[in-house]
């Protein structure tokens, strides 16, 4: 559908992909990988046609329709379902699709008639990611759409793209999310574009297999060099191996070469531990918090835990329920209305959150804003902290005013990793960090001897990590002695079964329900003229080369008899090549089969649920 030949595209002098070609095909989910700065969502830009290529070709097809997660925020209507329907046709009813989606996005039916201006960030950019997925556009293009979700909206989001019967590129941080939804990862690295089917744990391992032949290679070519170097320069002077010299002489000229791969910056952490001689850190009694300026502002009462010395605690729960302010009232920036947290004489806090960020002295360096955090650490420390944060020489010495919220979020958990803790409090750290970086930070977590309570919507890091659990919902929040999926085999999600049969506020009337089925039948026609076609052509293909297979096999049993050394290599090559097409024809056809069935199976049970 989309094809892209040798792209390259530079700012300043940062190439961030040079010559990079791929193509897109139909109805895949490709995941887009790469660390921070890499050039995903340039790349995004360059579909878009919001940047134009330094060199290169993108071709997209006539007509094919691109939908995009908009950061912008721009609503011109009185209620948020009036802001989403508008990108539909008037004359459609399908208002309930919209209310499907905002319910599993996390809006209430009441919501649905508030101002959208009304919601936080989070929400807004959840109306406008409602719009997009509302448009259907042939290819749509998520950078970072679970930024601002939380665990059950993502869930919902999951189920929906995996079902999308378009192509989708995805940028996310979220590893499992990613891998649950894509078909094929695509990855930015060294400058360079690698396309593979299947998720990012099987695009990694080809990323150091790669990497491990081509230094396998350099090795054996820089061999072969010194080996050469060595025989021209023993032998250049000796009249009998002059000729020799000189032929390996010009061979050395002609000899490419490889330069040593550098190695690729990343985020390291190392938590400083203090050693806390209680088995209890802490203990948090019979906790309440409300916001009385606010009506219905209790966010939880009478919430009471340990908080055991090696204790990993995951708060979870919905945006807005009280998760970062439960954990704000037990690092002290907020005052509980009753209770109280009780800690041990030795505990020490490190405390990641964003009321921390917006506390940074702006007028400090970063060098100098690690090193308030402990005053025993040398320079060199500092320093050390500084690069293990990716602010490396100078970069140290940029004040915090000019960053950026990624940057300071960086800074923050260097002061972090400066103090000497045995019990962290952290709330959601894996925002701005790329993949590699999460990665490293969740097992650093999990190699932290102290105590540990995290506020994240990551589910992969809570099965990682977490073995006990508050959980926000009901109206309050309450102490779970287990791990995540002991939660969601247990108790699990409240409204993740309920919400989707809200969506029909009225009964449609005969003349809408027969205009609704009418409208289900085109639709469904739409997306499976095309896949009933490709799925008519790969079989005459498959049967084709299965006829030929036939034929060059018979040739290849003759020459085989007949002891025809240059004839058996050639069928034998023919045969291996027929092979391996035949079955990557058979793979597109289980794809293109398994996708009708599920396109069909989609239309059938909203035709039932006419019916009913």
């Amino acid at each position: 559908m989309i094809q892209a030949k040798n792209l390259s595209k530079h700012f300043g002098a940062q190439d961030l992909f040079d010559k990079v070609s791929f193509q897109l095909g139909p109805r895949e989910r490709v995941g887009l990988v790469g660390r921070n700065g890499s050039g995903k969502s340039t790349l995004f830009k360059l579909i878009l046609g919001e940047l134009s290529a330094d060199s290169g070709e993108l071709s997209i097809p006539k007509g094919y329709r691109l939908g995009a997660l908009e950061q912008h925020i721009h609503f011109t209507k009185p209620t948020v379902l009036e802001e989403c329907v508008q990108v539909l046709n008037p004359d459609d009813f399908l208002e309930h699709e919209a209310e499907k989606i905002l319910f599993g996005l996390g809006f209430s039916d009441e919501d649905l008639q508030k101002d959208p201006k009304s919601f936080s960030g989070g929400y807004q950019i959840r109306i406008n990611l409602t719009k997009v997925l509302l448009q259907a556009p042939n290819l749509l293009l998520l950078d970072e759409p679970t930024n601002y979700l939380d665990i059950v909206s993502m869930r919902w989001l999951k189920g929906f793209l995996k079902t999308f019967p378009g192509e989708i590129m995805i940028i996310t941080h979220d590893r499992e999310f990613m891998d649950d939804v894509v078909t094929h990862t695509m990855g930015l690295h060294r400058q360079q574009l690698k396309k593979i089917k299947g998720d990012t744990a099987k695009f990694y391992e080809q990323i150091i297999q790669d990497e491990e032949m081509y230094e396998k290679t350099r090795g054996n070519l820089d061999k072969k060099r010194k080996e050469m170097e060595a025989f021209v320069e023993r032998f250049k002077a000796k009249a009998s191996k002059a000729a020799q010299a000189q032929s390996r002489m010009k061979a050395l000229e002609k000899m490419s070469t490889m330069d040593k791969l550098e190695n690729v910056d990343s985020l390291g952490f190392r938590f400083r531990f203090l050693e806390c001689p209680g088995k209890q850190i802490a203990e948090v009694k019979n906790l309440s918090f409300h916001y009385p300026d606010k009506k219905d502002g209790t966010l939880f009462h009478g919430v009471s835990f340990p908080i055991n010395r090696e204790d990993r605690i995951g708060i979870i729960g919905k945006n807005g329920k009280g998760k970062s302010t439960l954990l704000n009232v037990i690092g002290g920036n907020l005052q509980a209305i009753t209770g109280k947290v009780s800690f041990h004489p030795s505990a020490k806090v490190g405390h990641f959150g964003q009321t921390n960020i917006n506390r940074l002295n702006m007028e400090n360096t970063i060098a100098e804003e690690i090193q308030e955090e402990n005053m025993d650490l040398t320079i060199s420390g500092v320093r050390n902290i500084c690069g293990t944060m990716m602010f490396e020489g100078d970069l140290a010495k940029k004040k915090i005013k000019v960053l950026s919220g990624g940057e300071r979020a960086r800074v923050l958990l260097g002061k972090i990793l400066a103090k000497p803790a045995n019990l962290l409090l952290l709330d959601e750290p894996t925002n701005h960090l790329d993949m590699e970086s999460i990665e490293s930070l969740t097992e650093e977590i999990g190699n932290f001897p102290g105590a540990v309570v995290i506020v994240t919507h990551s589910e992969i890091m809570l099965r990682n990590l977490a073995t006990k659990l508050i959980i926000f919902h009901n109206g309050n929040a309450e102490f779970f002695n287990g791990t995540y999926d002991d939660f969601l085999a247990k108790i699990g999600w409240e409204s993740e079964e309920t919400k989707p049969n809200k969506t029909l506020k009225r009964k449609m009337t005969e003349k809408e329900i027969k205009q609704r089925k009418s409208e289900i039948v085109i639709e469904r026609a739409k997306f499976t003229k095309p896949i009933n076609e490709e799925i008519v052509q790969l079989e005459a293909e498959i049967g084709k080369n299965e006829d030929l297979l036939k034929r060059i096999s018979g040739e290849l049993e003759k020459a085989t008899m007949n002891n025809d050394t240059a004839k058996l290599t050639d069928y034998a090559h023919a045969v291996g090549k027929l092979n391996h097409m035949i079955d990557s024809l058979f793979e597109k056809l289980t794809n293109a089969n398994d996708s009708l069935e599920f396109i069909q199976k989609k239309y059938d049970t909203e035709l039932e649920s006419l019916d009913s």
